[in-house]
């Protein structure tokens, strides 16, 4: 469903907002609980995120600015809503606060309460709620930002006017900084030298350290959030994550939030850019190009492999290559969609594939495909295949054979010398391990806290325990830790909706101010399949209307619809001669539960009210 602006703004659509419920309580605000009460007066945006989920995390980048410039009227609130098990502890919404920089109050709602009262069916999902305490807009996805600011002018001058408008500080309580060597290290890499270098995520830098894995030698980057080249001392990251050796004198850096490949010279500490533009690719964009001019899109590790580096698309569900030589980039694997599809790497579905690793006879690379909870691989033939993992809603720990065995969001992966994998189980606080031989998992170690990465010294494996800020040192066991096996479906309710003929309406309101792009064409474009495949009978596939009607498999009791939804925006004023535009995108799992009297029309709203 598409509405572009009108001449005349229509009058805003305005709800009353729901409480403000969260068992977790409330993060940065220094032990203050608040209601929307204590609220009134100011411009309210919830950001309904979760920490696992990268779209969730550009968001809050997008908002800084925001936040900033709008500082005296606007409060930005996190509403923690988990998808995960792991995710539900409080004591790891604390860690991820800390973690990804979260300037403003986050609201834990490990129970999804405020997300049922909102309706929300989407990470990330922002909500504007005017001075009054009325909601006034809702979104889904990235890219809203420019709107929402737009929103925002709009709504001091009019509150200003009334009179009912209140500036001055906001609640946000800055927590005390931690003096540990590392804080939250994302990956790690063994130094031809035998020193290890690690990615100190949340400091925004590289730290060499001796082979004890305690002592800092150095460290490089100025520890400020930034994207600068230069000196060890000036040059600057932004949570940086991957690290591979291109050579003995150099290493390739995944520098997530910076969107880029950056090179260091071991000798000098110097930094270089590779690849990226500080931009983040959105649908539309170069899918090849010169390193430097191609934008990208949160890189999270990198491996060379086939004489090329390998790079975990996390932020589009890709993977891409940088070609040393020719210093190009290019897309290798995977559609943009987000899901778990096998098959030939043009054809293949990733979500958040956040580590790589090149087996022993460099014959796979080894991928941990995080929402999916997933260990795949992509073979030299250009085939990609799943060794264990079923898809986006299921997850835990269970050890066996692989067609049964699960993960729980693993973020890396280590090549063992006898052909198995090592898999960093992040949400299992394990080290687990899958052997191609047996088609067996198990578990070689637990009580690791958020482990993310790990390498090998000698008979000895060295895991990067993010959330206890540590490199932890263990011998690889002779057998394997008995773990009792526990499996976890997501906790979002199913939407009961009726079999049969099924309304799917995507809301797209374009912002005040601009009108759909259809210089070139379509602006819209809706993808629909399901899980299982035969679930939907008719209504898969792409086209560009952002409605459709769905046929439902009466057979089948339950399922997900997985919706993609991207619609193209730009300034309705002739005047300009280069208008500006922007991409509105998201990706949807919504749980599906057949019953008869369900719901016969679905509405996701990507931008907007719905009408109805």
């Amino acid at each position: 469903m598409t509405d572009s602006a009108p001449d005349k703004a229509p009058r805003r659509v305005r709800v009353r907002a729901p409480e403000l419920i969260g068992k977790g309580g409330w993060l940065n605000t220094g032990g203050q609980q608040y209601t929307l009460a204590d609220l009134r007066g100011r411009i309210v945006v919830l950001d309904f995120w979760t920490f696992c989920c990268v779209n969730c995390l550009h968001v809050l980048d997008e908002l800084r600015e925001l936040e900033e410039k709008h500082r005296d009227t606007v409060v930005v609130i996190g509403v923690h809503s988990p998808k995960f098990v792991h995710e539900a502890e409080h004591q790891a919404v604390v860690d991820a606060v800390e973690r990804y920089g979260v300037g403003h109050p986050v609201l834990d709602d490990p129970e999804l309460a405020t997300w049922k009262q909102y309706a929300v069916r989407a990470w990330p999902t922002l909500v504007v709620i005017d001075p009054e305490g009325y909601v006034v807009a809702q979104h889904a996805g990235e890219g809203h930002v420019h709107a929402i600011e737009r929103l925002v002018a709009e709504l001091e001058a009019e509150h200003e006017a009334k009179g009912t408008l209140r500036r001055g500080d906001g609640p946000y309580v800055a927590p005390e900084p931690e003096p540990t060597a590392l804080r939250f290290p994302g990956k790690a890499l063994v130094l031809p030298g035998g020193n290890f270098l690690v990615s100190d995520t949340t400091r925004h830098q590289l730290v060499e350290l001796a082979a004890d894995g305690e002592s800092v030698v150095r460290r490089i980057g100025s520890g400020a959030r930034g994207f600068a080249d230069g000196g060890a001392g000036t040059a600057a990251f932004n949570e940086p994550q991957g690290l591979a050796l291109l050579d003995d004198t150099s290493v390739v850096v995944a520098d997530t939030v910076n969107h880029a490949l950056r090179r260091l010279d071991l000798a000098s500490g110097a930094v270089t850019t590779l690849a990226g533009t500080g931009r983040q690719w959105w649908q539309g964009s170069p899918v090849s190009g010169p390193g430097r001019e191609t934008d990208l899109s949160s890189p999270w590790d990198v491996a060379l492999f086939d004489g090329r580096v390998w790079i975990a698309m996390a932020g589009i569900h890709q993977l891409w290559t940088y070609d040393p030589e020719a210093g190009t980039v290019a897309v290798a694997a995977g559609t943009t969609n987000e899901g778990l599809v096998d098959g030939p790497v043009a054809e293949a579905w990733f979500a958040q594939p956040s580590g790589l690793a090149v087996s022993a006879d460099g014959q796979r690379l080894w991928i941990a495909d995080s929402e999916t909870s997933a260990l795949r691989w992509a073979d030299r033939e250009g085939v990609v295949h799943t060794a264990v993992g079923t898809g986006l809603f299921d997850f835990g720990h269970r050890d066996g054979a692989a067609g049964q065995a699960l993960l729980q969001h693993p973020l890396g992966v280590t090549a063992l010398p006898d052909g198995s994998v090592a898999v960093s189980d992040t949400y299992n606080h394990a080290l687990r391990r899958y052997d191609p031989a047996t088609g067996e998992v198990t578990t070689l170690a637990t009580d690791l806290r958020e482990p993310s990465d790990a390498v090998l010294v000698g008979g000895d494996v060295v895991v990067v325990e993010s959330a206890r800020h540590r490199l932890t040192r263990l011998r690889l066991p002779e057998e394997a830790v008995r773990v009792e096996a526990v499996a976890h479906r997501t906790q979002r309710a199913a939407t009961e909706v009726a079999p049969g003929k099924l309304r799917l309406d995507v809301v797209f309101q374009a912002p005040a101010g601009q009108k759909l792009d259809t210089r070139y064409g379509p602006s819209t474009r809706l993808l629909v399949s399901s899980t299982p495949a035969d679930l939907l009978l008719q209504g898969e596939g792409a086209d560009t209307d952002l409605s459709r009607t769905l046929e439902l498999n009466p057979g089948i009791e339950e399922g997900v619809l997985h919706v993609s939804a991207m619609a193209a925006s730009c300034d309705d004023d002739p005047a300009i001669e280069y208008p500006a535009c922007h991409v509105h995108q998201q990706d949807w799992g919504v749980p599906v539960r057949l019953t008869e009297g369900g719901a016969d029309r679905l509405p996701l709203v990507l931008a907007g009210m719905d009408p109805q």
